[in-house]
């Protein structure tokens, strides 16, 4: 009897690599350095990992979304092609986004010479330019070529509400309960961000040494929580200005909500726009110098000056570059910035054509038309504290955030924060509290002797308030 016929399973062919995949890892290998330098992994789209080597590793890994997505990463060469690729979603920094901010640089000192480019460029255009998923969302900013030499601005007005007009319930997010949107003052590390911000409020009526009757003057005063913590809190008439209607509008009635509309107020005005006979005891401008190009700040301190009382006080709180204090302005130094397109994620994205300029050139600028410093304050460690805790609370609400904004603002927001707090961790940036003095007759400066006054109030304060603040 014959044996029945033993029938051999075929075996299925291996399925084919994505011939992509060589091409992307050649230029991975080029722009990020060999595996075995690298402190983090980086993953492609079909589950390939290449591993850092490094013995010292990273806190996040870099996950290529996309076949396309290297290409348009680093097409044309500079620093905002790579962030674009990340608020597109064509790349993801999973784990600590913070951590992972050094890339950009990194990638620059790689890449930017013209013989690195001209040998990369035939293994760039090896790499696939077609993609299985969607097209990449496009932004509503056209990618624009900018001149070597600063643009004069007109107004203000459109870049201010291009940031603030996501609307206050975006915000309301992440920010504490006063929406506070600048640097807190954090007593200890382990503060809250509404106590730090409770801090921050009163570091800055201390300084000013707010008396009942003084008139107050916040200049770009958000959402008034200074105006109504200094009426409610020193006894002050307090004015604020915003050129926001979102926040005017939100201020005025939280104004009303919590009585006191008898001794503060909020309106949407330019600063420019001022009566010419007010005047202010003092006066303070939180976060809006970076606003001012620097070959009009001398005219805005004039501004502030004209109003300000003699012997009255001026507490001008900003963001300054360390690294404007080092950057050359010669031709080629401008051609290698605007190649490489550094920093126009801000300009493009976040606050439209605010620049950062040296503390040297903001205390220039007030001293040239009559302002004496009385006293400069570094909070550089105190906004990274800020931005993290922004950070995590826009990361909790995440879900909320992209039904109010979409997705492609929520990673806007996300790599702002995160690069605002690398670049003050690393002191690229710093932020300043300045305050100013206008001299008044025999040269009165209208501040004591020392600044015990700031320390003895504190603890007054803290008694008053059961050490709330």
């Amino acid at each position: 009897m014959s044996q029945p016929q033993r029938i051999e399973p075929i075996e299925s062919p291996p399925p084919e690599r994505d011939p992509a995949i060589a091409a992307t890892i050649r230029v991975l290998d080029l722009v990020f350095g060999p595996p075995y330098e690298r402190t983090y992994d980086i993953r492609l789209w079909d589950g390939t990992v290449q591993h850092g080597g490094a013995d010292q590793r990273a806190d996040f890994s870099l996950y290529i979304r996309r076949r396309g997505a290297l290409r348009r990463m680093v097409v044309p060469p500079s620093e905002l092609s790579i962030v674009e690729a990340f608020i597109s979603n064509d790349i993801d920094i999973e784990g600590n986004v913070e951590s992972a901010m050094g890339l950009g640089d990194a990638i620059g000192k790689r890449i930017q010479s013209m013989r690195t480019i001209a040998g990369l460029m035939p293994k760039i255009l090896a790499l696939p330019v077609d993609d299985d998923s969607p097209a990449v969302e496009k932004s509503r900013y056209a990618r624009s070529l900018r001149l070597l030499t600063p643009r004069a601005r007109k107004s203000t007005e459109p870049e201010i509400r291009f940031h603030y007009d996501l609307g206050n319930d975006f915000y309301a997010l992440w920010l504490d309960p006063s929406m506070s949107y600048t640097c807190a003052y954090y007593r200890k590390e382990s503060d809250d961000l509404a106590s730090a911000q409770r801090n921050k409020l009163d570091h800055i009526c201390r300084k000013l040494r707010l008396q009942p009757g003084d008139r107050l003057l916040d200049i770009g005063c958000g959402w008034g929580g200074l105006v109504m913590h200094a009426a409610q809190n020193y006894g002050v008439q307090a004015t604020g200005i915003t050129l926001s209607a979102a926040q005017a509008i939100l201020a005025q009635e939280t104004i009303a909500g919590q009585g006191l509309s008898d001794r503060c107020k909020v309106q949407m005005m330019d600063f420019r726009d001022l009566p010419v006979k007010a005047r202010f005891e003092k006066i303070s401008s939180v976060g809006v110098t970076e606003h001012v190009p620097e070959n009009q700040q001398s005219d805005y301190f004039a501004r502030v000056f004209r109003v300000l009382e003699p012997s009255g006080l001026f507490l001008n709180h900003c963001e300054v570059s360390i690294r404007a204090a080092r950057r050359t302005n010669g031709i080629f130094g401008r051609i290698g910035r605007w190649l490489w397109k550094r920093d126009q994620f801000i300009d493009k994205y976040v606050f439209p054509d605010a620049r950062l300029v040296s503390l040297g050139s903001i205390i220039r600028s007030a001293e040239s038309v009559g302002f004496e410093v009385r006293d400069v304050e570094s909070l550089r460690e105190h906004y990274i504290l800020t931005l993290r805790a922004w950070l995590r609370g826009l990361e909790r609400r995440r879900a909320d955030a992209i039904k109010l904004v979409g997705e492609r603002a929520y990673r806007v927001w996300k790599l702002y924060m995160s690069a605002g707090a690398y670049g003050f961790r690393t002191g690229e940036i710093n932020i300043v509290q300045t305050l100013l003095s206008k001299p008044g007759p025999g040269g009165k400066a209208g501040v004591p002797l020392t600044r015990e006054d700031l320390y003895k109030a504190d603890k007054r304060r803290q008694g008053e308030l059961g050490g709330k603040i």
